[in-house]
């Protein structure tokens, strides 16, 4: 579950707080006593806003890639929090390994491939495919997200899917380019 919402972090940095904020607060995910704040209304306000607020904006030309350029280093912390915050009870030197290197590594991954399809979106349409990007990033943090709240196994290879889908599309740009 926590590496499935990291890999949807990858795709839009707040969404997955948001749900799993909701999740926490309707008592479907028990986060732990260390997590127990995201299962609060002030943050279920400020991660509805905060998603608000990057879907609009990953809609706007030049600050699409302005908060690409933010969230990349950010995405692979929310990966970090959310594997860490529904990791509860494991052995602590499993539990952080399995956190930095599934939970930030799933984030950063997914985060560097939708960066990469945006700037190719950038260069050979002039922009306006980045609401077309935008739009399937918007659509695969949210399900991926409540897929792994219910179906986490499902959710993972979603994220898989979707990721092997947009590398296709990098290498594919690319070879039309060298062309």
């Amino acid at each position: 579950m926590g590496v499935s919402l990291s890999a949807a972090s990858g795709f839009r940095l707040f969404v997955p707080l948001f749900i799993l904020s909701l999740a926490s607060l309707a008592g479907w995910i028990d986060s732990g006593k260390t997590f127990e704040w995201i299962a609060t209304y002030p943050a279920l306000i400020l991660f509805g806003f905060a998603s608000l607020l990057e879907i609009i904006g990953y809609y706007c030309p030049w600050i699409d890639n302005m908060l690409d350029l933010i969230a990349t280093p950010l995405s692979i912390f929310a990966g970090i929090i959310l594997t860490s915050a529904v990791l509860t009870d494991t052995y602590p030197y499993l539990k952080w390994a399995v956190i930095i290197v599934f939970g930030g590594g799933a984030s950063m991954n997914v985060q560097l491939l939708t960066v990469k399809a945006r700037a190719l979106s950038s260069v050979f349409a002039s922009g306006k495919g980045n609401s077309i990007v935008s739009t399937i990033e918007n659509i695969s943090s949210i399900v991926i997200s409540v897929l792994a709240i219910f179906i986490p196994v499902l959710s993972l290879i979603l994220s898989a899917a979707i990721g092997y889908l947009i590398y296709l599309k990098i290498v594919k740009e690319k070879k039309e380019e060298t062309t």
